[in-house]
C-alpha cells in the first residue's frame, strides 16, 4: 500500500471551509494521476490501476476530498466480496496540503467507508521509514502484526497493520492468533493441494511448501477431471493423500456420489473420475480414515479449530469471485462470529498480493452459504487433527 500522508498533523486545520468528501468520478482520472505523481517518488498506482479501480465499484471505495473543485487527497479501500475484509491500498494527500488533518480525515472516511460494507478488519501497509504515516495508524487504533520483506520498489520491507472496525474479539480467534503459514496456488487447478499444504505447515513448520509438493500432493488427491480441463481435488483423496503423508486426517461428506460429475459430458471421463473416487474410498476404508457421510455442523467447525484442528471446506467460487467453480480454502480460526481462513486463490486482474487473500474473516452465515457447491448442494470438509503417530 502507498501512504503518501507523511507530517500530518490532525489537530492542526485552517480557516478555510473544510474540503468536502465524495466518491471519485471517471471525470477525476486526470486529477487523480496527477496528485499521484505529486505525492510519491515511486510506487505510484497507474492510469490504468485507477481507470480500474473507478470502473469496480464493487469492490472498491475511490474517495476524494475537493475543496473548489481541487483534488487535495485520496484514499482507495478494496474488498473481497463475501468476507468481512477491508483494505486499505493507497491514500495520499496533496504535498501542497500537510499540516490540515486530511490524512487523519481520509483515515476515518475510510474505515466508515468499510464498515459500511459490514466489514469487521481494516488492513494497511507502511513503509518503516514513514514514521509520520505510523503515528497516525497507530494513534488510531491499528496494531502491526506481521511485515513483508522486499515489498516495495526499492526492496524496502512493509510493515503490516490490522484495526478491528467492531468490537475485537478475544483470545485466539484473532486472525494471526495461530500459526497458519499461507501459500497462494500457482495454477488454475491446485488449490487443493494447497489448502492442503497449509494445512500440513501448521502441524509441521519445517515443511517446506513449494511447487514440487503443490504438483505431487495435486498428483496424489485428483479427480483426474474436471468441468473443464485439468482435475481438482477429490475429499478422500485428500484425506488419503495426507494420511500417506503422516497426518491424521478425516472426511466429512454429504453425498456418497461420485462427486463433481453435474458438468461433465464425455462419457470417457467421467467413468475415469468414478474410478479414481472409487479406489479414493477404498484407500480411505484401509488407511483408517474416518468418513462420515453428512456435513460438517457450524458447532461442530468450532469446536475442531478451538481443539487446534484445520479444516479444508470445499467452497463454491461464486460468491467472492464470480466463478462457479469448486474450490478449497483452508480454516483455522474463528472469533466474533467469524470464520477465519487462507485462500489460495489470488486473483490476477486484481493484482492480489497474499495479503488479499491470507486470514479472511468470512461471516459465519455467509461462510454456510458459501461452503454449498453445485446443484446437488454438495458439502464437504476435510480435518487435519495434527500428524499421525503411526
Amino acid at each position: 500500500m502507498a501512504d503518501g500522508i507523511g507530517g500530518e498533523h490532525p489537530a492542526l486545520e485552517t480557516a478555510d471551509v473544510p474540503p468536502s468528501l465524495r466518491h471519485a468520478r471517471p471525470t477525476d482520472l486526470d486529477a487523480l494521476v496527477a496528485l499521484e505523481d505529486r505525492a510519491f517518488d515511486g510506487d505510484r498506482l497507474s492510469r490504468r490501476s485507477f481507470k480500474r479501480f473507478l470502473d469496480r465499484k464493487r469492490t472498491s471505495d475511490l474517495l476524494i476530498l475537493e475543496q473548489d473543485g481541487v483534488l487535495l487527497g485520496y484514499a482507495l479501500v478494496v474488498y473481497r466480496s463475501g468476507t468481512a475484509l477491508a483494505r486499505l491500498y493507497s491514500i495520499a494527500v496533496d504535498p501542497a496540503c500537510k499540516g490540515r488533518g486530511l490524512g487523519a480525515r481520509l483515515l476515518g472516511e475510510a474505515e466508515c467507508a468499510a464498515f459500511g460494507r459490514d466489514c469487521a478488519v481494516m488492513r494497511l501497509e507502511s513503509r518503516p521509514d514513514n514514521t509520520a504515516a505510523i503515528g497516525l495508524y497507530r494513534g488510531r487504533g491499528y496494531r502491526q502484526f506481521d511485515v513483508l520483506e522486499d515489498y516495495y520498489e526499492d526492496h524496502a520491507s512493509a510493515l503490516r497493520f490490522q484495526k478491528w472496525l467492531v468490537t475485537e474479539p478475544p483470545g485466539p480467534g484473532a486472525a494471526t492468533g495461530r500459526s497458519v503459514p499461507y501459500y497462494p496456488q500457482t495454477t488454475e487447478f491446485t488449490c487443493g493441494a494447497a489448502a492442503m499444504m497449509m494445512g500440513m505447515a501448521a502441524f509441521d513448520p519445517a515443511l517446506a511448501l513449494d511447487r514440487r509438493l503443490e504438483l505431487r500432493l495435486w498428483r496424489e488427491a485428483t479427480t483426474i477431471y474436471m468441468t473443464s480441463g485439468l482435475g481438482g481435488c477429490d475429499p478422500m483423496g485428500m484425506a488419503v493423500a495426507l494420511a500417506r503423508h503422516g497426518y491424521a486426517a478425516e472426511v466429512f461428506v454429504n453425498s456418497s456420489e461420485v462427486l463433481f460429475l453435474d458438468s461433465v459430458r464425455d462419457p470417457e471421463k467421467r467413468a475415469v473420475m468414478t474410478v479414481a473416487q472409487e479406489d479414493f474410498r477404498d484407500q480411505a476404508k484401509a488407511l483408517g480414515v474416518a468418513v462420515y457421510n453428512r456435513a460438517l455442523s457450524r458447532g461442530e467447525l468450532r469446536d475442531l479449530l478451538d481443539h487446534g484442528a484445520v479444516v479444508l471446506v470445499l467452497l463454491s467460487q461464486y460468491r467472492m469471485l464470480r466463478s462457479r467453480a469448486p474450490h478449497w480454502v483452508t480454516a483455522f480460526a474463528h472469533a466474533g462470529q467469524r470464520i477465519f481462513i487462507h485462500d489460495p486463490w489470488l486473483e490476477p486482474d486484481d493484482h492480489e498480493t497474499p495479503m488479499a487473500a491470507a486470514a479472511l474473516p468470512i461471516p459465519e452465515d455467509e461462510f454456510d452459504r458459501m461452503a454449498c457447491y453445485g446443484k446437488s448442494r454438495l458439502r464437504a470438509a476435510v480435518v487435519i487433527k495434527g500428524q499421525s503417530l503411526k
